[in-house]
């Protein structure tokens, strides 16, 4: 869902051959794989999902044992061809600092594009993350945050406020909405100089409601409302919110706006 974010991220900071790129909260590798498809050097660490991670070496690293993919040594190019690979992508589970590699130069962009300011304390983790994350990068270097648009602008926010409903506030894990400044004020805690921010229109679309229900709970915005209730609740609410984005033939069409800052390392 978030390609559009990815791919405008790329093109303004002209990913390419040049690019040594972390990955933070790497997850499935898709940014990997697109930057590693404009010649970037790629890294990717987290430390939440080895299943993600997993799927994630499916995809960059197709010639390791038992994977399948693109031939050793090359990528699909997005014209449809392959073109020479700028290097063996590296998969970190576990902290950023297990990403340091002492025999290649530092990286010159860092992202974080799971999207902050949607739950009580991930704000804070990201900026554990990054402090972590920046000493691994040169000076002047780009890191790149992501959050949502405004509200009235993601039609997703409506079904969003069912983890909000169902989470136990005691545990002060659950849903919020995203606020203006979320993105700046993690960038000011880490130390970081804004260059620049964007918006990029990212529409969620799905071939019915049971797959929309899926690919939100994979979002992890609905943990803590399934550990505060139980999964066939959440299912059951998910499901009748997103009754109103459900279109005649099925499918569920959910027009997004998602904000990205760009910032630079002092």
């Amino acid at each position: 869902m978030l390609v559009p974010l990815y791919e405008a991220v790329f093109e303004r900071l002209d990913v390419g051959g040049d690019t040594r790129m972390l990955g933070l909260g790497c997850g499935s590798g898709l940014a990997l794989l697109m930057a590693a498809s404009r010649g970037a050097a790629v890294t990717g660490v987290d430390s939440r999902s080895p299943e993600l991670l997993a799927l994630a070496r499916r995809r960059l690293l197709p010639g390791a044992p038992g994977e399948t993919g693109a031939a050793e040594g090359q990528w699909p190019s997005e014209t449809g061809g392959t073109r020479a690979r700028a290097g063996t992508p590296r998969l970190v589970e576990g902290a950023p600092e297990a990403a340091a590699d002492p025999t290649a130069p530092a990286f010159n962009l860092v992202t974080a594009f799971e999207p902050t300011g949607c739950l009580a304390d991930d704000s804070e983790r990201l900026g554990e993350l990054l402090a972590r994350a920046t000493p691994l990068a040169a000076r002047g270097a780009a890191v790149v945050l992501a959050g949502w648009g405004p509200p009235e602008r993601c039609a997703t926010t409506s079904v969003l406020r069912v983890a909000g409903k169902l989470s136990d506030p005691l545990r002060g894990a659950g849903w919020r909405p995203a606020l203006r400044d979320d993105l700046e004020e993690v960038a000011q805690r880490a130390g970081l100089r804004p260059d620049g921010s964007g918006r990029v229109a990212c529409p969620f679309g799905y071939a019915d409601p049971g797959s929309a229900v899926r690919g939100l709970l994979s979002t992890g915005l609905f943990d803590a409302a399934v550990a505060a209730t139980d999964r066939e609740q959440v299912d059951k609410e998910l499901t009748e919110a997103l009754h109103p984005h459900q279109r005649p033939d099925g499918t569920v069409w959910m027009p997004n706006v998602f904000r990205y800052l760009i910032a630079r390392v002092r």
